[in-house]
């Protein structure tokens, strides 16, 4: 591993973990998976570069430091859009909402790749896609690293936005215990039924160019069902969750020149119609997610707006709502 000078001339001494490199030098997970890279911003933030043996391949996982380093303190993991954060549809530089963390004592991950995975463990390589083994990567390769390498108490939450927004409530099901708080804006947490599957082949297929035969097989692959979010809600007990969605119709980032709002007017149109279209079905599915948690009897907060479409604008506003409510269960913040 090699540690790179901080980007500006800035120094990195107020951080003991970032001042000798050393925890993140040796950090390594149970299979092989470890730091190969770090690159420092500056005192608050670094890339680190991850080897996953499961993937055979490294990618950059970003990391903003909390504001006070001299105790343990716990960890964010803030999952990227369709895109996997490879374009510039990431929360860093999309929103602020690094910046409304700033001042909060947890460690911010954000990995860069994935892109149109769903972040899930796929059941063969894609020809375009490549090998994903996201879930192993999230569940068991990264977080050891993250823990031995920043020296955090061991408390994680989750939160994602869109497809990772149904991938962040699979991530929780399929390791009990790796999280105490679930963020999920957007999302449509249904996967196995005729809707739900359309959902992923929208993402994966006319979006990705991959095939959802590599992902999890024909519709009746027991890799569908095992991976459903709304099937396996019973799993999502005893966690803090947040879950919000708009319903489609234009709110107030729907006008020209918002910043929230896709540039001209051709990209507010598409924000409006796409991006209305996309929402309102998402909208569909988070009630039924709200009736299948009320069923069961397992708490959660909803956030039903009663407009929004499918922007960043509504994300950026739902994460600073949904604080308080994921990072309730977190010690150290």
């Amino acid at each position: 591993m090699s540690m790179l000078p901080p980007a500006g001339g800035g120094t990195a001494a107020a951080d003991p973990i970032i001042d000798t490199g050393a925890l993140l030098a040796a950090a390594q997970a149970p299979n092989g998976s470890y730091v190969d890279t770090v690159e420092l911003t500056d005192d608050r933030h670094l890339t680190i570069h991850v080897y996953s043996t499961s993937m055979m391949q490294t990618f950059p996982v970003q990391v903003q430091r909390p504001a006070d380093t001299n105790q343990k303190r716990p960890v964010l993991y803030l999952l990227n859009g369709a895109g996997g954060g490879v374009d510039d549809a990431q929360w860093g530089l999309t929103t602020d909402v690094l910046e409304f963390l700033a001042p909060e004592n947890i460690n911010v991950v954000t990995p860069i790749g994935g892109a149109f995975s769903y972040y899930t463990d796929w059941k063969q390589a894609d020809p375009v896609l490549g090998l994903n083994k996201w879930k192993t990567f999230l569940t068991e390769e990264l977080p050891p690293i993250i823990d031995a390498g920043l020296g955090t108490n061991g408390d994680n939450a989750i939160a994602g936005l869109s497809s990772s927004a149904t991938s962040v409530l699979a991530l929780a099901e399929s390791t009990p215990g790796l999280y105490k708080g679930v963020a999920s804006y957007s999302g449509c947490a249904q996967t196995s039924d005729p809707l739900g599957r359309s959902f992923v082949e929208v993402t994966v297929e006319t979006w990705g160019g991959g095939d959802v035969l590599n992902m999890y097989g024909p519709p009746d692959d027991p890799m569908w069902v095992a991976n459903d979010p709304y099937v396996n809600a019973e799993k999502l007990r005893g966690l803090s969750l947040y879950i919000s969605t708009g319903n489609g119709l234009p709110g107030q980032y729907e006008t020209l020149n918002n910043p929230h709002a896709l540039p001209g007017p051709y990209g507010l149109a598409n924000q409006i119609v796409v991006g209305g279209v996309i929402e309102a079905a998402i909208n569909y599915c988070t009630h039924n997610l709200q009736n299948r948690l009320n069923e069961l009897g397992i708490p959660a907060t909803f956030h039903l707006r009663n407009s929004g479409t499918h922007s960043w604008g509504y994300w950026q506003d739902d994460f600073k709502h949904s604080w308080p409510v994921i990072a309730r269960p977190l010690g150290g913040v």
